[in-house]
């Protein structure tokens, strides 16, 4: 089959999306992407074509290359959008570049937009070889699937049953030009150091191997579905309905965890993380082991890149952003009808027309005491305990006092307002924010 016949395979289910969008480096392989896609838009009724160059500014060679896309788009008549990102510096410039041209593409896909990278069977085998070196598990050896969700819209991989031969054969025939980045060369970069001196002795010795190792992504990719497929049954009964909604927070039972294998329970929870955090290595997982089997009454915390998972009468909390900080002290006049923000806390406000009283938001302090119709006095402790309000809340529930007397805690029927529904405490609790998952 010829590559221009394999691209439209590949693009077959994809025909109706808004746009077609190519991530265009300028480099050999989007090059050759941008010719084919450039010539079928000739011939084919396809979605309107046109390509992003991300401009790094990495190095001063680097600056030359958006005006060779511009030139080689505005050849073929494809419209060209040039994006600038800033690269943060850290321990992988490779790594670093791939989130800032990601992110870049995230922010700029529309809905149902699909966005057109160039990687090949050569970068799959590439691939599959850095993770295995790395001690991925099953996720990572899949390597690059095909497409995937990204921002609004999707990216498709379209060449991945191409070699990198079969588009320089390509680029050769139609006498294209591109661009080479320099430090594609240097084998201080693992990704080169595998292109340059791990493939080729391993193609001398077996010419199928990229082809071999790209059929075997294929297959962990189809165990990768099916272990989903299991985790989703798995976490089924997990997340049955749960008081506390209005926190907001991701959350799952620990029993029907518990009766789980311990492999079950390690896949079902990388695919319920997986898109909270990055998932932590094998050694890590031991925080998981010693939160599950913490005593009934210890307040135990597994911290992951992004976030800390904590275990509250019986249930499983992810806490990210805002609730990862104690929020700032509050000492505040309600003002009825109004929400109040709370440093670090979401906002409050008293819904209804309040008493005269010097009335006064708070969090709590300890030795906190209710006055209820029925009961007379109780501890705020005690009430909490009744309620089963998890540790890391309580710190956090906005309070209503009138001259120095506890009337309210907001978000707990009846507690958080007057007997009569002449008022009430209400609380929006902070909302996490995930960022970016690649």
């Amino acid at each position: 089959m010829s590559l221009e016949s394999r691209l439209l395979k590949a693009l077959a289910p994809w025909r109706e999306a808004p746009a077609w969008r190519i991530a265009l480096s300028g480099g050999l392989d989007s090059t050759v992407l941008l010719h084919l896609l450039a010539g079928l838009a000739q011939r084919e009724t396809l979605p309107p074509l046109s390509a992003i160059h991300i401009h790094h500014g990495l190095q001063v060679l680097g600056d030359t290359w958006p005006a060779h896309c511009r030139r080689l788009c505005d050849a073929l008549g494809v419209p060209l959008h040039v994006e600038s990102v800033q690269v943060q510096p850290g321990a992988s410039l490779e790594r670093a570049a791939r989130q800032a041209r990601y992110a870049a593409f995230h922010a700029l896909l529309g809905p149902g937009e699909l966005l057109l990278a160039a990687q090949h069977r050569d970068d799959q085998a590439e691939t599959l070889i850095f993770r295995l070196l790395r001690g991925a598990g099953v996720q990572g050896l899949a390597a690059m699937p095909q497409s995937r969700p990204l921002g609004a819209g999707h990216l498709l991989r379209p060449l991945l049953q191409s070699s990198r031969a079969e588009l320089q054969a390509y680029a050769d025939e139609h006498r294209l030009h591109w661009v080479t980045d320099p430090s594609n060369a240097d084998s201080r970069f693992s990704r080169n150091y595998l292109r340059h001196q791990v493939l080729p002795l391993l193609t001398g010795r077996w010419p199928q191997a990229t082809a071999s190792m790209a059929r075997a992504a294929e297959h962990l990719g189809e165990a990768v579905q099916l272990l989903d497929e299991l985790a989703q049954q798995d976490l089924q009964a997990a997340q049955a309905p749960r008081e506390f909604a209005w926190l907001h927070l991701p959350g799952l039972s620990l029993a029907p965890l518990r009766a789980l294998s311990d492999a079950r329970q390690r896949n079902a929870l990388r695919y319920w993380l997986r898109s909270l955090t990055p998932m932590p290595d094998s050694e890590h997982w031991v925080g998981w082991q010693e939160l599950r089997d913490a005593a009934s009454d210890a307040a135990p915390v597994w911290r992951l890149a992004t976030g800390e998972l904590r275990r509250a009468d019986q249930r499983l909390w992810w806490l990210s952003g805002d609730w990862l900080c104690m929020p700032q002290a509050l000492d505040a006049r309600p003002s009825p009808g109004c929400w109040l923000p709370l440093a670090g806390n979401g906002c409050v406000r008293v819904e209804g027309q309040l008493p005269a009283g010097d009335w006064r938001l708070a969090y709590r302090q300890g030795g906190e005491v209710m006055g209820l119709p029925g009961r007379g006095h109780r501890d705020l402790k005690r009430l909490l305990n009744e309620r089963q309000v998890p540790a890391f809340v309580r710190a956090r529930l906005p309070l209503l006092l009138c001259n120095g007397e506890l009337r309210a805690v907001a978000n707990l029927p009846g507690l958080d307002g007057a007997a009569d529904g002449q008022w009430q405490l209400s609380w929006q609790p902070p909302v996490s924010d995930q960022g970016l998952s690649w």
